[in-house]
Parts: structure tokens; sequence; C-alpha cells
């Protein structure tokens, strides 16, 4: 009574990577469209990634943009976060 496990080709996967990598789809959308588990596709990209085989596309000039607004909007909640660590260690100390 136990599954049958399915074998694809070198061929199938490359396919399927190339549908991840080349469309603004998800891991899940695509394996939903194909049939396939989503845990296997995912390694089949992260595997092709790793190996260098596939390339992600690069960065838009707006995706950088935003990219790098990201990234100092992170850095002043971390030092936010920092701030108020200090103000409430301050706080509770100053409370005994």
């Amino acid at each position: 009574m136990g599954s049958t496990r399915r074998k694809f080709t070198q061929e199938y996967k490359d396919e399927a990577v190339a549908l991840v990598l080349g469309s603004d789809r998800t891991i899940a959308e695509v394996a939903k469209s194909l049939g396939i588990n989503e845990t296997s596709l995912g390694a089949w990209v992260k595997k092709a990634k790793d190996t260098g085989e596939a390339e992600e596309k690069p960065l838009t000039v707006s995706e950088r943009a935003e990219l790098e607004e990201l990234r100092k909007k992170y850095a002043q909640a971390q030092m936010d976060l920092a701030f108020l660590k200090k103000v409430a260690s301050f706080f509770a100390s100053d409370q005994k």
C-alpha cells in the first residue's frame, strides 16, 4: 500500500527551475501548476543556485532603490531598539 516515488529527469528539473527563476511566480505556484512537491522544487532551485547553474535576475533600478531604503529603515529600527532597551534597563534599575 506504499506510495511509489516519482522520478524526474534532469531536463525536467532544469525546466522547472527555469520556470521559477525566469518569472515572477513563486516556487509554490510553479510546483502547484506542475503537480510536484513544493519542497522538491525548492531543493532543485537551491541546488541550481548553489552550483551556479542558474543565476537570479539582477535587480532593477527601482528594486535596488527599495532595497537601499529598507536597509536604512532597518538600521534605524535597530538603533531605536537599542535605545529602548537602554531606557527600559534604566527604569527597571531605578525602581529598586
